[in-house]
């Protein structure tokens, strides 16, 4: 069984991964952090007593449970920070915060070559998004004017959306580079044509009621198509940060996206 520590453990996502991992009859939950000190995470969950309560020190924690991979949902802000103490102490961070910089991806990289030890980062960990991700790159080889709008809950500090970033990175990789609408076009409120992406426009939605949602649109002559993807709850994102706690020890350096560990 793969020991597993949970970081962000009594927070919305931290608490549906501690279900996931307590479920996971090859995973094996040992430690558990969180600003919210001092609960037993299986009674927090509904699972039971576990006898794994929550602390605040992660070296602490990881000194203590000796866990071989270390998932973390907490804010971009906390969560290298995180990582960096994680990867000097041999535990694998398994990252589902997005919002972390190039600069600190690839000082994470670093970290992880430097200390023999892999580190993995997932913009979407629904199985679903990924292969909406898929799918959109090879849609774009055959239309390549394409927009995307991503919509999520209204706590969510980055945006675009790590999922939108990826998904344009992607169509990058067989999109040539162009400007998209009127040569002419002027903006009447400024922000109305979104963020651009290599002449790729990307909206951002932030409302209650949303969780994680996301359409790439293509548009040609005569015809459009529309491939989304919805995350209806936490719960969506479980089986692919399973999948990940389970991989990442079998990885090198930094890994990025889930479609990199899927079979």
């Amino acid at each position: 069984m793969i020991r597993v520590l949970v970081s962000g453990a009594c927070g919305r996502m931290g608490q549906a991964v501690v279900r996931a991992v307590m479920e996971d009859p090859e995973l094996q939950l040992v430690g558990a952090v969180d600003i919210a000190a001092g609960r037993d995470v299986g009674e927090m969950v509904g699972l039971g007593k576990s006898g794994i309560v929550a602390v605040a020190d992660l070296a602490e924690a990881i000194d203590e449970s000796k866990p071989e991979v270390m998932v973390d949902f907490t804010r971009p802000d906390v969560v290298y920070g995180n990582a960096v103490l994680a990867l000097k102490k041999g535990v694998s961070p398994v990252i589902g915060t997005t919002g972390l910089s190039a600069e600190a991806k690839s000082e994470l990289e670093t970290l992880s070559r430097d200390n023999a030890t892999p580190v993995f980062i997932a913009p979407n960990f629904a199985i679903g998004a990924v292969l909406m991700m898929l799918m959109a790159k090879q849609a774009a080889k055959y239309m390549p004017e394409v927009e995307i709008i991503e919509l999520h809950h209204d706590k969510k500090l980055d945006a675009p959306s790590g999922t939108a970033l990826q998904t344009a990175a992607m169509i990058s990789e067989v999109r040539r580079a162009h400007q998209q609408g009127n040569p002419e076009e002027s903006e009447k409120v400024a922000g109305a044509r979104g963020a651009d992406v290599e002449g790729m426009h990307i909206h951002s939605v932030r409302l209650p009621g949303y969780v994680a949602h996301q359409e790439v649109i293509f548009g040609g002559l005569g015809q459009t198509l529309t491939i989304r993807h919805d995350s209806l709850n936490r719960e969506s994102f479980m089986p692919g940060v399973c999948l990940a706690c389970k991989k990442v020890r079998s990885l090198q350096g930094l890994v990025i996206g889930l479609d990199k560990v899927m079979d």
